[in-house]
């Protein structure tokens, strides 16, 4: 949602001469404007409306309403940064944190968009007036995750276009793997499904250790600690590591968790059906979805890693 007036009414001077105070270029709008996009209504309404009539409770809806709390917070933090100028004097690579936060946003506003229905809208038997504010609130919550991919398009370096590592391909896939592993470890931890067998302890390490490298990554690049070409063969080596890691754990997790020789089960129980939102089998087909995923995800990082090793070298 772009806010035409809002930019206007800091261009113009009392006596209504366009003021140069600013120096809004065409490059500079698209940049303040594109930071606009998620700013209210959207996020206002995700998070308000369900506060205000939705009647949540319960861990999940705390989780929701922080995924939208967390996005409008650092959206009007990035925007306010951008207008006042103070990009210069921040302590991170401001052409990185921008679409890096962006990019978090958005995934943290489509699991939320997905999540809300699930576990408040689907079998629930409530209120007509109840049900109405949480279908707005996942309307809003939709429009912000659409606001947001736009945000990233638009911030996505073009090939020979220079820019930060995070507006690069290899930066989104390297958040995309910080997120789907942060999404496995809250799937694996409640309840806790990861102490049953070693092998299955072995696909936690495998989530621990990618989690922390992947963080450690997005960090020390948003922060500008580091630059691209001294360690791209380190990252290489990690992506090699990783695809390995979560081969295994893509093979593991589904033997151990549905063979019945380990006490798994392949059909899901009939008791799922009046669960609400996802029960223990769902969760757990969930998080062999999204192992593999990952896996994905960390081979198509490979092939770019290297592909841009031997181009550099």
């Amino acid at each position: 949602m772009i806010h035409l007036p809002l930019f206007l009414s800091f261009a113009e001077s009392p006596e209504g001469h366009t003021s140069h105070i600013f120096n809004l270029t065409s490059k500079n709008f698209s940049n303040h404007a594109s930071a606009g996009l998620e700013v209210p209504p959207s996020h206002v309404g995700a998070f308000s409306v369900p506060a205000h009539g939705g009647a949540i409770s319960g861990a999940m809806a705390d989780w929701i309403i922080f995924c939208w709390a967390f996005s409008f917070a650092g959206t009007l933090l990035v925007l306010v940064v951008q207008l006042m100028g103070l990009h210069s004097r921040t302590p991170v690579s401001w052409i990185d944190f921008p679409i890096t936060f962006a990019c978090y946003a958005s995934l943290l506003c489509l699991s939320a968009s997905i999540i809300f229905p699930l576990y408040f809208l689907k079998g629930q038997t409530v209120h007509s007036e109840v049900r109405d504010h949480r279908i707005a609130s996942t309307v809003f919550s939709c429009l912000a995750t659409v606001a947001y991919y736009i945000e990233v398009s638009l911030k996505l370096a073009q090939p020979g276009e220079d820019g930060g590592y995070m507006t690069t391909v290899l930066g989104l896939l390297k958040v995309c793997e910080n997120f789907v592993v942060n999404v496995i470890l809250v799937l694996v931890s409640d309840p806790i499904s990861y102490d049953s067998h070693p092998a299955v302890k072995w696909c936690m390490a495998v989530y621990c250790i990618s989690f922390a490298m992947s963080a450690f990554i997005v960090v020390m690049f948003v922060a500008g600690c580091i630059g691209c070409p001294p360690f791209m063969r380190f990252f290489s080596a990690y992506a090699l590591l990783a695809v390995t890691m979560y081969l295994s754990a893509t093979i593991i997790w589904p033997i151990f968790k549905f063979d019945s020789h380990y006490s798994g089960s392949s059909s899901r129980p009939t008791d799922c059906q009046y669960s609400q939102g996802l029960c223990l089998w769902d969760k757990l087909v969930a998080v062999a979805i999204f192992t593999a995923l990952n896996f994905l995800i960390y081979l198509a990082d490979l092939v770019y890693t290297v592909r841009m090793v031997f181009i550099r070298d």
